[in-house]
């Protein structure tokens, strides 16, 4: 055998024995404090919210009174038949200029056997409201059919007349006219039957009220 191989042989296992006694690099210890952290933490994010108490529901208290057939706006309340309701006249020809607490005139109807009208005026001073009443009544369809009846209901001038008209449908009615506050109200119904004007206009006038 030469002496070359073995001089190879000899420098290549002197190599690997080099190799072998070179120091490693140690591998890095585990921070267990911070994957204790870190798990911590991921189990909180995982952990549910506690749920959080329903905002409370605020519920209407029930009224002193019955909202079914009573108007309330511009200041006052007043009764009307529960099946019918008013309507701003004044809004309906002019957007822009609807009644206001100094002024107005509502109507309601049941097609074909009841019409009510009301207005008002802001009048301070007023104590007799039949100026209001001759101006409700149409000189063209009413005719007063009995005496002009005048009352104090609660505190307030009251008047009162029948009324015939000429529309075939409704040919029966009354109107009535009173003051309250710094205001003065007229109502007018035309209807079927004799009687039920009178009626309607006690049940309007039983529940009316105004801010004064």
């Amino acid at each position: 055998m030469s002496s070359r191989p073995i001089s190879f042989a000899l420098s290549l296992i002197l190599s690997l024995l080099a190799a072998g006694c070179i120091p490693k690099t140690a591998a890095p210890t585990p921070n267990v404090q911070f994957q204790i952290e870190q798990a911590v933490a991921a189990t909180l994010i995982a952990m549910p919210l506690p749920t959080q108490a329903p905002t409370p529901t605020p519920y209407p208290t029930p009224t002193a009174v019955s909202l079914a057939g009573l108007f309330c706006e511009y200041k006052f309340c007043i009764g009307h038949p529960a099946d019918v309701a008013f309507y701003d006249h004044l809004a309906s020809q002019n957007v822009a200029a609807p009644s206001r607490y100094d002024n107005g005139f509502l109507y309601a109807y049941k097609i074909p056997d009841l019409i009510l009208a009301l207005i008002w005026l802001q009048a301070p001073g007023t104590n007799d409201p039949k100026f209001l009443l001759d101006t409700i009544l149409d000189d063209q369809a009413d005719v007063p059919a009995g005496s002009l009846d005048v009352k104090l209901i609660r505190d307030m001038n009251v008047v009162y007349t029948s009324i015939a008209t000429s529309i075939a449908e409704v040919p029966f009615g009354g109107a009535g006219a009173w003051t309250c506050g710094d205001r003065v109200f007229a109502w007018k119904a035309y209807t079927q039957q004799a009687d039920t004007a009178a009626a309607l206009f006690s049940e309007a006038m039983a529940r009316f009220t105004c801010g004064q």
